[in-house]
């Protein structure tokens, strides 16, 4: 069995391995298992999976030096490869029709399985729209909401802002390799996030920010949100594909509306006429996630911290118990207390969370069931 430094190696030479498509990746590891397996396949099997020539080449010849650049970036603080297989996956993103294989993140990884909302909008928004992305960012971090968006110039960038403005928590998701920070005027901007969210990109290191690679990006943010708020947006917009994929994935899209003079909101006006809610204020929005969270974690009886611990758990599962009590608490909080790994407390929060001994809140936190 490969360790953990040989499977990443496998997962990185996915990222960089080019004609084979995220969706005919996850077909061959439904049919070989593992990453590794892949890579130690026969020609002949790889060729009876659907792969042509130049692809079984490039599975047989990684891109060693492509795949030290990675190494080396990961080996920075607070930079991580989050797999498919890896715990800290996020779950809603896991349930689009072609999520990434890899996710490479800078700042702190447990974000990512937050609550989110992504807010979005034109790239050359009125001042009503930049004021409105970044009051409602605010507001819907202010209620526990993790703020996604793009880092693009405009209501991207205000999302972002408003979130940092009330000290909430933010993520972008790049159309480039995380050390590519396009535009480079935010480059700020990123490092302030990092402090208090995350980057996140599923092309390697040294990615360069291609015009075809933005859509792509798109579907992470819809992918990893529960919902899509589009502030201002032409008809010809960017946001109006990130909002046409949160609905095939499932997800609320809200807009807001405008005057029928401006072009900035003709994109919305058509998102609502296709079913997109109208928002206005906050309370629109919350509305409607709220009922969508309780399907996803019901609502239990809390119980204070001296509460009894089932012996059926294992050891790391018993001490985190110890540590959740009737107060919010997070991961890091966690860490502190126990000692545990970031990657441990995962795995061990989704069992107990499974059991129903805890609930996860907005935010990202947990609290006793």
């Amino acid at each position: 069995m490969p360790n953990q430094d040989e499977t990443a190696f496998y997962w990185l030479a996915m990222g960089r391995t080019r004609g084979i498509s995220v969706r005919k990746w996850h077909l061959l590891l439904r049919a070989f298992d593992t990453a590794a397996a892949i890579f130690s396949a026969e020609p002949s099997a790889l060729a009876a999976l659907g792969l042509y020539e130049d692809a079984i080449n490039s599975v047989k010849n990684p891109d060693r030096r492509g795949i030290d650049v990675d190494l080396k970036w990961l080996a920075n603080p607070n930079r991580h490869l989050i797999t498919w297989e890896d715990v800290r996956y996020p779950h809603l993103l896991r349930q689009i029709h072609d999520p990434p294989l890899v996710l490479y993140v800078q700042g702190i990884a447990d974000i990512l399985e937050s609550t989110q909302i992504s807010v979005i909008g034109s790239r050359n928004p009125s001042p009503d729209g930049r004021r409105n992305a970044r009051e409602f960012a605010g507001n819907l971090a202010r209620c526990g909401f993790t703020i996604t968006s793009g880092l693009a110039v405009g209501l991207d960038t205000c999302a972002h802002l408003g979130a940092l403005d009330v000290a909430g928590r933010t993520i972008a998701v790049l159309g480039s390799g995380l050390d590519v920070i396009y535009p480079a005027c935010n480059r700020p901007l990123a490092e302030q996030l990092t402090q208090n969210g995350a980057l996140v990109s599923e092309y390697p290191p040294g990615t360069r920010p291609m015009a075809i690679n933005f859509p792509r990006r798109n579907r992470i943010i819809s992918g990893l949100s529960m919902g899509t708020l589009v502030v201002e947006a032409t008809l010809s917009s960017g946001s109006l594909i990130t909002a046409s994929l949160a609905l095939e994935q499932g997800r609320e899209v809200f807009a807001v509306p405008g005057s029928i003079h401006n072009p900035l909101s003709q994109g919305c006006h058509r998102l609502i006429r296709d079913g997109a809610k109208l928002v206005e204020i906050v309370d629109d929005i919350l509305e409607e996630i709220s009922p969508i969270q309780s399907a996803l974690i019901p609502p239990r009886c809390v119980q204070p911290r001296s509460g009894n611990i089932p012996e059926a758990l294992d050891a790391d599962g018993k001490l985190l118990l110890h540590n959740i009590g009737m107060q919010p608490v997070g991961v890091d909080t966690l860490v502190q207390e126990t000692g545990l790994s970031v990657g441990a407390i995962t795995a061990s929060l989704l069992i107990l969370e499974l059991g129903g001994f805890v609930e996860q809140l907005p935010g990202g936190e947990y609290r006793r069931c």
